[in-house]
């Protein structure tokens, strides 16, 4: 039976220093920064998700050790392989695993974030009661503020924009760029995929009142006159 120390040296194997180094600049580990600390290999995402195809049987126990590893590219290709488990079999285990992981600070980048928040807590709560996003949306932890907004994607997809609007709204005084960029991104993907009309409903509300940055991603698909619009309204 595969390990995660099969794993690990798959990822071994697929990495390049010069990549490696690349990617700590630009997912910011330096003092200070949001990823301060984090240890990067020179693994692309094709790569890896090769890898997590692989081994995407892996049991919740050498998951846990792939998850709890300092190296950033082992937790992706464990959540990489959490999404796989979760799409053949939605399983309410797995998102506690997931969420106790974002707690603990292991999901502490926005590529964990976005490439699994989706599909792990989102798809698990299409047809259930979505409470978690709002105290998620609450947390005092910029990650999980993340998956409480990212998640809302899987609803979008289905044409229900309805928690991605309140959750938004519940983080328009937001000032983390990386929570800003999320938001205005799901603002924008309601205009794109369920109702236009709901994306300008909401800004003709609330566009005095959002960051700049959660405001130019939101409004990123919209004309030229309607863009210069809801900028003068953000100014004024």
């Amino acid at each position: 039976m595969a390990s995660a120390s099969d794993v690990t040296r798959a990822l071994a194997d697929a990495s390049d220093d010069a990549v490696a180094l690349s990617a700590a600049r630009f997912f910011k580990t330096g003092d200070g920064e949001y990823g301060e600390g984090d240890v990067f290999l020179g693994v692309s995402m094709p790569a890896a998700r090769t890898i997590a195809k692989r081994f995407a049987g892996l049991s919740q126990g050498e998951l846990d050790e792939l998850l709890w590893s300092d190296i950033h590219k082992h937790r992706m290709v464990a959540l990489l392989i959490m999404v796989a488990q979760c799409r053949q079999r939605p399983s309410k285990q797995l998102v506690d695993d997931y969420l106790a992981a974002a707690r603990a600070g292991r999901i502490n980048n926005w590529d964990l974030v976005d490439a699994s928040a989706e599909f792990i807590v989102g798809q698990y709560y299409v047809d259930r009661p979505r409470n978690v996003f709002f105290a998620l949306a609450k947390s005092d932890q910029l990650w999980e503020r993340r998956i409480a907004i990212v998640s809302t994607l899987a609803f979008i997809k289905r044409g229900d924009a309805t928690t991605t609007l309140e959750i938004a709204e519940k983080l328009l005084r937001e000032k983390h760029d990386l929570i800003q960029k999320a938001v205005g991104w799901m603002l924008r993907e309601v205009g794109k995929r369920v109702d236009r009309s709901l994306l300008l409903g909401f800004l003709d509300q609330h566009a005095g009142a959002m960051p700049r940055t959660m405001l130019s991603y939101a409004i990123e698909h919209l004309d030229a006159a309607q863009k210069t619009h809801y900028r003068s309204v953000a100014r004024s």
